[in-house]
């Protein structure tokens, strides 16, 4: 059986992942007719699977699927019993991956209430605004993160209280009128019942950030709908891989207990839909990377838990892959490494291939997805990956993807946000009549297959982050000896590109490449900081509107400097 008939057949009216036409939104969309309502379903069905098998594993700390769920759902009733959270309202977490991190997601959302994920990178005016932005009535936040802004939580006025997960929240600065608890005190009585709270489907459950290009990060609203269907084309697509590939050696595949190393951030699409609300939706076991992750750390974790699935951003699979530390641990039972983010090429196929010995060749998988689209909207699976080099594979069913003239790539469907939180603008600049402009330019094929080939927006990708440049510029326009300044994207083995400025500077001048880099670290997050600054007194090429010539630039500056 090949793909395409284990798609038609398990897409037929009487399949599992039957299609049919709905309105959504005021527009008719393929939708899966058999459908959850809402993520509080999702963890009913979770909950039934009872606590024989392990679902995440976090340092010493261990949960089954029915103590998981029943641990959100007290923690959740805690939520409104000591803040008052109710539906609507917005929990913004900033934390390093954790236990708490992955129990707040659900309690928030089963209670109707919008869970709201800061970028644990960010510094303290970048958290500030995120917090004012999303109106977030509490936060939950770890020592490191919550050191950074504690004394200026009375610049956010809509707050109300704060949760600190590893400490006691006396020992921080914060303003007297906020509300304050251990996240330890409020997990100490579970609850098996859930919250008898209405939700809708289109009822916003989670905002995580987007780089904006007006500076400014833009907070993507995920509905329930957008999450369960962006679920459900994931298991279809997962479905449909194993049925051909099961039934091309002779039989039907088996299903097998799966075990996925969770080392992407909670603040990621990838890591909230596509790891932790995946993994309780299919049954898996999460095992949690906490704190810093090192190639160590993973390949540890690796042979002790023995995992069979590893999905993440092609950087950490490079450093995991050239750590030479591989040979010291068992990685027999992985099977799978999939990949996306940012861009991967045949060399990093051949390392995973040969760092773990039973991922078969193409396993390393290519995705195509966006905050926006709430995961996974084309994917390349391995037995294509040959026959169709450069591509991301063919949109998944339900999704629409058409390319307009100017090349930029559309999209369409039930997965597709319905705009960014408090942002009118924004989000009639990107969702026109129907459909979600990403941004990227690109081509399909005649047999459907996409290719992203460039970006609209100036964007750089770095190792799975996605940098604005105009807030790197904006930034550096701000220093009393910076006469211009422009952000571009160099080639990196490893990350797939890296930050470079290139700055005009005046005669007489007292800047290099150090004081350029730490006036951007003082307020935007280190991964944001350029790599390379350039100082040259030459005037930047600008057009007559004074718009930035990037493709000059990136012609007279785009090499990246020789290694250090």
């Amino acid at each position: 059986m090949t793909r395409d008939q284990a798609l038609a057949e398990l897409t037929a009216p009487g399949g599992p992942f039957a299609i049919v036409d709905e309105e959504v939104q005021g527009q008719v969309l393929p939708v899966f007719r058999d459908r959850l309502p809402h993520l509080r379903a999702l963890c009913e069905v979770a909950r039934r699977r009872g606590d024989e098998r392990t679902f995440l594993v976090s340092g010493e700390r261990r949960f089954g699927f029915e103590s998981f769920v029943a641990t959100a759902n007290g923690l959740g009733a805690a939520l409104r019993e000591r803040f008052g959270i109710e539906r609507g309202d917005r929990v913004a977490v900033l934390a390093q991956n954790s236990a708490e991190w992955c129990l707040t997601v659900f309690a928030t959302v089963n209670a109707g209430a919008i869970l709201v994920g800061l970028n644990g990178w960010w510094k303290a005016d970048e958290i500030l605004y995120g917090l004012r932005d999303c109106g977030a009535r509490l936060l939950v936040a770890d020592r490191r993160r919550l050191d950074r802004v504690a004394h200026l939580l009375d610049r956010c006025p809509e707050l109300e209280g704060v949760v600190v997960t590893d400490a006691d929240p006396g020992e921080f600065p914060l303003p007297a009128s906020l509300r304050r608890a251990r996240a330890a005190d409020l997990l100490a009585e579970p609850a098996a019942e859930p919250p008898d709270v209405p939700i809708d489907e289109d009822d916003p459950a989670i905002i995580l950030y987007t780089s904006g290009t007006t500076g400014r990060p833009k907070g993507a609203i995920s509905t329930h709908r957008n999450i369960i269907a962006g679920l459900q084309v994931a298991s279809l697509n997962a479905k449909a891989n194993a049925m051909a590939a099961g039934r091309a050696k002779g039989g039907p595949s088996r299903r097998s207990l799966v075990v996925s190393l969770f080392t992407s951030p909670l603040f990621h699409v990838s890591g909230c839909h596509g790891t932790l609300i995946s993994g309780l939706l299919n049954g898996m076991t999460l095992v949690l990377i906490e704190g810093r992750i090192t190639a160590e750390k993973c390949l540890a974790a690796m042979e002790r838990e023995r995992v069979t699935l590893w999905a993440t951003v092609p950087t950490l699979v490079w450093r995991v892959c050239e750590s030479g530390l591989a040979g010291r641990y068992d990685l027999s039972s992985v099977r799978r490494v999939i990949f996306g983010g940012s861009p991967a090429g045949n060399q990093l196929q051949r390392l995973v291939q040969e760092t773990f010995p039973n991922v078969t060749s193409g396993a390393g998988t290519n995705n195509y997805g966006l905050t926006e689209t709430s995961g996974v909207i084309a994917s390349l699976p391995a037995e294509e990956a040959e026959r169709k080099p450069g591509t991301v594979g063919r949109p998944l069913p339900t999704v629409s993807v058409r390319i307009a003239e100017d090349g930029e790539v559309l999209v369409r469907g039930a997965m597709v946000t319905p705009g960014y939180w408090g942002n009118p603008q924004a989000t009639a600049e990107a969702i026109r009549d129907g459909w979600f402009h990403t941004g990227d330019i690109g081509r399909l094929d005649e047999d459907g297959y996409l290719t992203i080939t460039d970006r609209k927006k100036d964007v750089i990708i770095r190792g799975g982050e996605n940098i604005y440049c105009v807030e790197i510029e904006q930034r550096l326009l701000e220093h009393p000896e910076i006469l211009d300044a422009a952000v571009i994207g160099v080639p990196h083995p490893e990350l797939g590109e890296e930050v470079k400025a290139i700055v005009q500077v005046g005669p007489g001048h007292g800047l290099d490449e150090a004081a350029v880099q730490e006036w951007v670290r003082e307020t935007l997050a280190d991964f944001k900081v350029p790599a390379y600054v350039e100082l040259t007194q030459d005037a930047l090429p600008r057009n007559a509107t004074g718009k930035l010539l990037k493709a000059e630039l990136r012609a007279a500056y785009g090499a990246a400097p020789a290694a250090r």
